[in-house]
């Protein structure tokens, strides 16, 4: 084997290397800069805000509240009830016959279970209530963000960041085109 290969290279060959490679570093410098001739764009959007500060969250969470209220009533007498129930057992449970204190304590598990029933379908479905409130609003979000993004020829709207730029926050221009 050849321990030198330009030295086995006819001299004219070897001449024009250095020339060709600078030439190749050239090109590739060249196609490289017209590949990026614009510096990439971005845009920052806070969804929490989205979710809490815009007109539709706000008639959304008032449209939730009045539709639970009368349930979360409900459930806050059925446990004060509860309440008083064991509170009175424990006062008169020494009194009781073992028959009586038996059936009193089964009643009292037994509204026990209702209640706590109650409390979790209550929760579940209001849960379940402001998740399609939220998507809705989200839905409208995206189609937004999208508008503006196009509008601003944007590459990237990110929602998460450790920081960002006020310069690149574009929550409130989405706020103000929700709110109409």
């Amino acid at each position: 084997m050849l321990k030198n290969p330009i030295a086995s290279l006819p001299r004219s060959v070897t001449r024009a290397l250095p020339q060709a490679l600078v030439l190749a570093a050239l090109c590739a410098c060249a196609s490289l800069a017209s590949a990026q001739t614009a510096p990439s764009r971005i845009g920052f959007v806070t969804t929490e805000r989205l979710m809490t500060e815009s007109k539709m969250a706000k008639a959304a969470d008032a449209k939730i509240q009045a539709e639970f209220s009368k349930r979360q009533k409900t459930n806050e007498e059925m446990v004060a009830k509860f309440k008083q129930m064991s509170e009175k057992f424990d006062n008169d449970a020494p009194r009781l016959t073992d028959i009586e204190r038996t059936r009193r304590a089964r009643e009292l598990f037994d509204m026990e279970k209702d209640v706590q029933r109650m409390n979790r379908e209550f929760t579940e479905d209001l849960m379940q209530r402001k998740s399609e409130e939220r998507a809705a609003i989200a839905t409208k979000a995206y189609k937004l963000i999208e508008q503006i993004a196009e509008q601003e020829k944007l590459d990237a709207v990110l929602q998460e960041a450790a920081w960002s730029s006020p310069r690149i926050d574009i929550t409130d221009r989405i706020l103000k085109l929700l709110d109409k």
